[in-house]
């Protein structure tokens, strides 16, 4: 496995974490529970900061509420690329930053647009992140793992792994 950090590390997590979109948001429920929801990723911003929308009238809003520790799971099962999110997550009920991350696709879920009375942003701060990735692609990857099954030889599983701690 190869060791990413530092800069490179951060530029992967904010490109995997983009790209990959939807994430598994887990938070604590009132009875100490892991609870999961996918949540569709609007930014990761240049602090590290990864942002979405929110009602503040959800389950999710009133478990950040009561414990802001959570966990972002992405995974591009077909493209073998994973995020792991360790963070605090708070509520924003900030209208400029909604504006500025705001699409047209959003209205599905918020009928009013950005004046929907109950809007919120979730904003999360990562504390630990980590990433896996193929070193080559997933092609070379599979390629070399199907040359394996054939030669009987160890797969050349390389994958690129990283680990941002604040």
């Amino acid at each position: 496995m190869t060791e990413i950090t530092g800069t490179e590390a951060r530029e992967r997590v904010k490109a995997l974490v983009e790209d990959i979109d939807i994430t598994m948001l887990t938070t604590v429920d009132a009875a100490g529970r892991l609870v999961s929801r996918p949540m569709s990723t609007r930014e990761m911003d240049e602090t590290g900061d990864i942002w979405f929308f929110t009602s503040d009238e959800t389950k999710k809003a009133e478990e950040v509420e009561a414990d802001r520790d959570v966990n972002l799971a992405y995974c591009d099962a077909k493209g073998m690329r994973y995020v792991s999110v360790a963070g605090r997550a708070a509520l924003v009920h900030d209208r400029a930053r909604m504006e500025q991350l705001w699409s047209p696709s959003l209205d599905i879920w918020f009928e009013d647009g950005l004046d929907t009375p109950d809007i919120a942003l979730l904003k999360v701060t990562p504390v630990e992140t980590e990433f896996w990735e193929p070193a080559h692609g997933r092609l070379v990857m599979a390629a070399g793992m199907l040359k394996a099954l054939v030669t009987r030889d160890a797969p050349d599983d390389t994958m690129n792994h990283g680990k941002l701690v604040r």
